[in-house]
């Protein structure tokens, strides 16, 4: 897969312009020509392909024994994981470094001290501490770049008992496969699902529980490309809260689907039945009270399910049908704070993305990802800009330069192509650009 990023919008007039040029007006877009490729070049995408590593994820199987064994562990790592918070709060009061390395040196020390914590394996230990100092390099990266409080990685907390979900990392000399299970450091053996066979061999494992009380293997193998014929197409995506995504392609818009809204008011009945269940401070929890929990669980759970599944029929559709995506590189996250923060979350727009760039990994696409800068102001056939933005109620976009009118999410999903240099005649029911006097009558 070739990944671009477009920065903001001051070519726009020019990529308008070299877009509809007489060298590009030989018919629809077909495959990366080396004029795109150099177009791409002056308007500052950045394409490599990026093949990289996928995630397998199978369900398991879990006994008794092996449950305890698993349970036993992630105490282990949690106790890690809080020691290397209080080292580190410590060190960062003194002045001092606290690196992966001192910690490893720490961790040494721990298990030296304490027979119980020697007695498991150092593979996941090893690598709790190497997400802890991940983190904590993060969370001190933003202290750095004075990034505002609301876009700040805090630093790492203590992980409390009833509320961690356990979490086991190994790499490829803390686990192996034999005979269709899964035998990890220390001793612990499990069955896995083979819902399908892995490509590779795994470099790395993750074991873990969900709300649910399921557990899962997740392997790490690197990334292989299935390609799918080239169909001479391509096309722009825009983002949205009334519509998940709206398309140059008619037939390829996705509709809010509004999983969450269906599934409100029997999730609402759940949280109140754990309302007037919830035991007082420090008294163990009833049946009803579990119940009800385990039943709020598996509605997220299924809402979750119903949004990736969707997000990944349509992905496949429009990676199908299309060598090219131009598709904003949107970040929802400032929805959650807005009128329309439950719309949005319900469209699940990072969820659909994701799967979107995943998808077109997968089988060799080209996804150029656009800022969203003024995508609203902007006119998709003769790039003028409006003076001021459009407010949200105002769905229709209405050129004042050339007097075109379209729908406002489709003339931004037409500057998304504008922007990634590419040829508008490649899109659904498009045509190139040709002289007054060749057009038919």
């Amino acid at each position: 897969m070739v990944i671009g990023r477009t920065g903001g919008c001051p070519d726009l007039q020019k990529a308008g312009e070299d877009a509809r040029s007489p060298t590009r007006r030989s018919g629809v877009f077909a495959g990366r020509v080396e004029g795109d490729l150099q177009q791409a070049r002056d308007l500052g995408v950045d394409r490599a392909d990026r093949a990289g590593h996928a995630r397998y994820t199978y369900r398991l199987r879990v006994s008794s024994t092996a449950l305890a064994l698993l349970l036993a562990e992630w105490d282990r790592c949690r106790w890690v994981w809080n020691q290397c918070v209080a080292a580190s709060r410590a060190a960062r009061q003194a002045g001092q470094e606290c690196g992966p390395a001192r910690l490893g040196k720490l961790l040494t020390g721990w298990r030296g001290e304490h027979d119980w914590l020697a007695a498991g394996a150092s593979v996941p230990q090893q690598q709790i501490i190497r997400d802890f100092a991940r983190s904590r390099t993060k969370a001190l990266q933003d202290i750095k770049a004075r990034l505002p409080m609301r876009q700040r990685t805090g630093m790492p907390r203590f992980k409390k008992k009833d509320l961690a979900v356990p979490t086991l990392n190994y790499t490829r000399r803390g686990f192996r496969l034999k005979d269709g299970r899964l035998h990890l450091a220390g001793g612990i053996a499990l069955t896995v699902v083979w819902s399908r066979q892995l490509p590779a061999v795994p470099s790395s494992a993750r074991v873990y529980r969900d709300s649910l009380g399921h557990w899962y293997a997740s392997f790490v193998v690197p990334a292989q490309t299935e390609p799918l014929p080239a169909t001479g197409r391509v096309i722009g995506i825009d983002w949205g809260v009334k519509e998940t995504a709206t398309t140059t392609s008619d037939t390829h818009d996705l509709p809010h689907p509004q999983y969450g809204r269906t599934a409100a008011a029997k999730l609402a009945r759940y949280q109140k039945m754990m309302a007037r269940r919830k035991p007082p401070r420090g008294q163990a929890a009833s049946q009803g009270y579990r119940k009800a929990k385990q039943q709020t669980a598996k509605l997220h759970k299924k809402v979750a399910r119903q949004r990736q599944d969707t997000a990944r029929k349509w992905a496949k559709k429009v990676v199908r049908d299309h060598d090219v995506l131009a598709v904003e590189d949107f970040k929802p996250k400032f929805l959650a704070k807005s009128t329309m923060a439950r719309k949005a979350a319900d469209a699940a727009i990072s969820v659909t993305k994701a799967e979107l760039i995943n998808m077109a990994r997968k089988h060799g696409r080209d996804v150029r990802l656009v800022h969203p800068a003024h995508t609203t102001m902007d006119c998709a056939r003769c790039g003028a800009r409006t003076k001021h933005a459009l407010p949200l109620s105002e769905r229709t976009y209405v050129c004042t330069a050339c007097g075109a009118v379209s729908p406002r999410d489709k003339n931004s999903a037409g500057v998304m192509l504008i922007r990634a240099g590419l040829n508008p005649a490649g899109v659904d029911r498009g045509r190139p650009d040709v002289p007054p006097g060749c057009r038919a009558a």
